[in-house]
């Protein structure tokens, strides 16, 4: 599979607003991939679920999802762990109906602890969902997101540990995440070779042919990420970016957050495709 490119949600110029809706739309864009928003809950029942997969399916999209955003795996709170790990299982238990490959979350905030005290506790719950999910048969790749903040468990060395530590795991490179984590680094086309590099030397063959990208324009500070960003309304260098994808030649989904949503996706798209 090439890289694809889509919407983090329905596209803005859908008209039917519903998911099936947006899969539609998304092959009138000519655009191949949505990303499947559940980040205020999972609102989709079974039925639902079967409805939009079909219409994947027919329409040759593929979809991806995305687990809400109450998860925190190194909670101080026990019954907060137990369902952050409900909450990831019912998204993936949703995701294989609907046909969905991938299913990316935000793992854990630090609290103050070190990093490998959280890598910890996050590979032992992420063991636990694999294991329920393994019992089921449901196959969803879990892509814990490399996050924006440095009060949040997720840089790109600790989201690929999780990832070496426990099967059926692989990371979700959000690039603009780590661009604002890092207060403007990782935005040439050496530092993005860097961080294939570095993915690709870890986690080989099964990450380079199904990779899961998040990216768009962003606003920073000192405390990292503050806002998403049109991106030519940003410094992020996208070109450079897809340049550094296309000689990689990885393949998968590349997911655009921007507030244009379908607008930057078909620009990183026509942007890469350019490349030849």
């Amino acid at each position: 599979m090439p890289l694809l490119f889509g919407t983090a949600g329905v596209p803005l110029s859908s008209k039917d607003r519903s998911s099936e809706g947006g899969v539609r739309r998304i092959r009138e864009l000519n655009l191949g991939a949505l990303e499947i928003e559940f980040v205020q809950g999972v609102r989709m029942g079974e039925e639902k679920a079967r409805k939009v997969g079909i219409v994947a399916k027919e329409d040759n999209i593929v979809l991806s999802c995305h687990a809400p955003y109450y998860i925190n795996l190194n909670s101080r709170e026990p019954e907060k762990i137990t369902a952050s790990r409900d909450r990831i299982i019912h998204t993936a238990r949703i995701s294989q109906i609907l046909g969905v490959r991938s299913v990316v979350f935000h793992p854990a905030f630090n609290h103050d602890n070190p990093s490998e005290v959280v890598l910890e506790r996050v590979v032992r719950e992420l063991l636990l969902v694999r294991e329920t999910l393994d019992a089921e048969g449901n196959d969803v790749v879990l892509r814990p997101e490399t996050t924006g903040k440095g009060t949040q468990f997720g840089d790109l060395i600790e989201t690929v540990k999780i990832a070496k530590e426990v099967p059926g795991v692989l990371p979700c490179i959000d690039f603009s995440h780590l661009h604002a984590r890092t207060n403007g680094r990782y935005n040439s086309y050496d530092e993005f070779c860097e961080i294939l590099d570095v993915t690709a030397e870890s986690l080989g063959d099964q990450w380079v042919k199904n990779v899961h990208f998040h990216i768009s324009g962003i606003e920073y500070g000192l405390k990292g990420e503050k806002r998403h960003l049109v991106l030519k309304e940003s410094d992020l260098r996208f070109e450079e970016l897809m340049k550094a994808c296309h000689s990689f030649g990885v393949e998968g989904l590349a997911i655009c957050e921007s507030p244009n949503l379908e607008k930057d996706a078909l620009l990183l798209q026509q942007t890469y495709r350019a490349l030849g």
